[in-house]
């Protein structure tokens, strides 16, 4: 067997970074500034991970993430720094919709998963009635002790106690359903909407939480950005985070991905694709990953896989971290269809719409009307032409990852999603408006934050910290959505330098 770039005791200035998604590729860069020899092993042939790109009818369109939440500045931080600040765009301000069992309806403009900032907003009672948003004012006069106690909470269990039934079912069940692929019942609602329990103490009900978590610094992070927060995103793929404001990139979130290998090229960082890490073990001074027949070691090391595939990899070589496997995430399925139909050109659901679980009839879990929220692509695709995509796969509220029966060959989603677009748009789709269309799978991708899964989070953070040469990183542990991912992964990283040197690394 050959060992790869190892010694008899490996220097402490190495790192191995097993996976090469976002995850894998911030932390390589955080790594490589503090002067670390580091390898990113990559199993497959293609960098980026849930942040990728297809091509349908020659159209560079991303295939996961197609936007970032604004609350924090972490993305667009990282944009300026790899030079892409000028590309940072804002939504088409046309707004999404949420279908419902009794039709489609304007989704409110303000909101944390679907939870509205003001329970009588006009949009928000014609989502509910007079009786809903009643029902959901009530929340200012409840103690701001009810649902913020130190036990796991579902997203379900506060929204139900503080607002009611009706705010859960025609506005947060869609939201979290078409971004998380599960059931408002089974996520902790610490790790999909981190800080808003704690707002709710501190600003004393959860509405107001809400709007405390929208009046975060967007503005600063997207330049030109319109007055109008945009509405939340729809039909979020792998990595996106919804129900906040967004943002994205001028040409495709995709476009990260170029930036960061070309900077990591630069300072000196090995790349290796098709290099599928099979096992990891202890070695004298670090760690040894096999890939193969080849032997990586190193000082450092980093799993940036999902968390199923890092337990499973490090069990051994950390027996502390075999009863912390989490769930594996739904599997999900994008349909992306390019379409010549001029009729589309009112967007007549405005960004895209969101499908209420109890929707008959329907069985993608969100629609988005890619050329009506970004001009850039309308820009690129012309008039008359129009890129929608559709979302399939979602959790029931047994288990985040036991898929509802729905559509699972190509040619049934390619069915499905001509059907569900002629319900969801209000005008018919037929093959014959099909320029080209594609079908993207993401299994397991998405992270799965059940119940208790925030304390999974902070033991398997407490195992790595106590060994001081191992960081696990990722959407499952830093929470869905790439400004968590962006924000978090460094730090993490940093972790594992000697002290005053990950300190002193310069921001992303």
């Amino acid at each position: 067997m050959q060992a790869a770039g190892s010694t008899a005791e490996a220097a402490p200035q190495t790192a191995v970074v097993v996976g090469g998604g976002i995850s894998g590729l911030l932390a390589a860069r955080v790594l490589a500034r503090a002067g670390v020899r580091t390898t990113v092993l990559e199993a497959s042939g293609v960098w980026g991970g849930c942040v990728g790109s297809h091509t349908v009818a020659g159209l560079t369109l991303d295939s996961g993430a197609e936007s970032f939440a604004t609350r924090s500045t972490a993305v667009s931080e990282l944009a300026a720094t790899l030079g892409l600040a000028g590309k940072i765009v804002a939504p088409q301000p046309g707004g999404a919709w949420v279908q419902l069992p009794d039709g489609p309806r304007e989704l409110p403009r303000t909101g944390v998963l679907g939870i509205p900032a003001n329970p009588w907003d006009p949009e928000v009672r014609r989502s509910l009635g007079f009786l809903g948003s009643l029902r959901a004012s009530l929340d200012s006069l409840l103690p701001a002790a009810l649902g913020t106690g130190p036990e796991a909470t579902s997203v379900s269990a506060l929204v139900r106690a503080r607002m009611g039934r009706r705010v859960l079912d025609r506005l947060v069940a869609p939201v979290v359903g078409g971004v998380h692929s599960a059931d408002p019942g089974v996520l902790d609602i610490d790790m999909v909407a981190p800080g808003l329990r704690a707002g709710i103490r501190e600003h004393g009900s959860l509405a107001a939480a809400v709007a405390a978590q929208r009046r975060g610094p967007r503005a600063a992070a997207i330049p030109g950005a319109v007055a109008a927060a945009p509405r939340p995103p729809v039909g979020a793929p792998p990595l996106q985070k919804a129900g906040s404001a967004v943002a994205g990139l001028r040409g495709g979130m995709h476009t990260l991905i170029p930036a960061l290998l070309a900077e990591l090229g630069r300072d000196g960082v090995t790349l290796l694709t098709g290099a599928r890490a099979d096992a990891v073990q202890r070695a004298a001074g670090g760690w040894r990953v096999l890939a193969g027949d080849t032997a990586h070691d190193a000082g450092l090391l980093v799993v940036a896989v999902d968390g199923p595939a890092a337990i499973d990899l490090l069990a051994g070589a950390v027996p502390e971290l075999a009863g912390r496997r989490p769930e594996a995430g739904p599997d999900v399925s994008l349909v992306t269809l390019v379409l010549d139909l001029p009729r589309l050109d009112a967007a007549p659901r405005g960004t895209g719409v969101l499908v209420a679980p109890q929707s008959l009839g329907i069985q993608a879990k969100a629609l988005t009307h890619a050329t009506a929220k970004w001009e850039w692509l309308a820009d690129q695709a012309g008039p008359g032409t129009h890129v929608i995509r559709l979302s399939y796969g979602r959790g029931d509220a047994r288990h985040g990852a036991a898929a509802m029966p729905g559509p699972r060959s190509d040619a049934e989603l390619f069915t499905a999603a001509l059907t569900d677009a002629s319900s969801l748009l209000a005008l018919p789709v037929t093959a014959a408006d099909v320029v080209d269309w594609d079908v993207v799978r993401w299994g397991g991708a998405l992270p799965f934050a059940s119940l208790g899964h925030k304390r999974r989070v902070a033991e398997v953070r407490n195992i790595c910290a106590a060994d001081g040469t191992l960081a696990i990183v990722g959407g499952w542990l830093s929470g869905n959505g790439l400004a968590a991912i962006v924000a978090d992964t460094p730090g993490q990283v940093r972790q594992l330098l000697a002290p005053g040197e990950g300190a002193g690394s310069p921001p992303l």
